[in-house]
C-alpha cells in the first residue's frame, strides 16, 4: 500500500511538472505572438488613423487577453501546488479515495 501511494505521489509530482512545463510554454508563446503583433503596428505610417487605432484596439485586447491567461496559469499552478501539498499531506485517504472512485465509475459504466 505504501508502495502504491510511493508510485501515485511520484507520477503526480511528473504530471504537475508537465503541466508547469506546458503553462510556462503557452505564456512564453503568448509574450513572443504580441511582440510580433505590436512590431508591425509601429511600423506603420502615422497618416492612416484607421488602422492605427484598429492596431491600439487590437493591443488592447492582445494585453487583456495576455492578463487573464497569466492570470489563469498562475491559478492553476496554485491548484497544481495545493492538490500535491494535500496528497503529500493524506497519501492514503487519497489512494483511498481514488479506489472508490474508479470502483463507483466502473460500476456505472458497466451497467450501460
Amino acid at each position: 500500500m505504501a508502495r502504491e501511494a510511493s508510485l501515485e505521489s511520484e507520477n503526480t509530482v511528473a504530471a504537475d511538472a508537465g503541466i508547469t512545463r506546458e503553462l510556462d510554454s503557452l505564456h512564453q508563446e503568448l509574450s513572443a505572438s504580441q511582440q510580433a503583433r505590436s512590431s508591425p503596428a509601429d511600423a506603420q505610417p502615422a497618416g492612416v488613423a484607421t488602422s492605427n487605432q484598429t492596431s491600439q484596439l487590437e493591443d488592447g485586447v492582445d494585453e487583456q487577453l495576455h492578463t487573464a491567461l497569466g492570470k489563469f496559469a498562475d491559478a492553476i499552478r496554485e491548484f497544481v501546488e495545493k492538490a500535491e501539498q494535500d496528497v503529500s499531506a493524506h497519501p492514503a485517504a487519497n489512494v483511498i479515495g481514488g479506489i472508490i472512485v474508479g470502483i463507483l465509475i466502473g460500476r456505472r459504466l458497466g451497467r450501460r
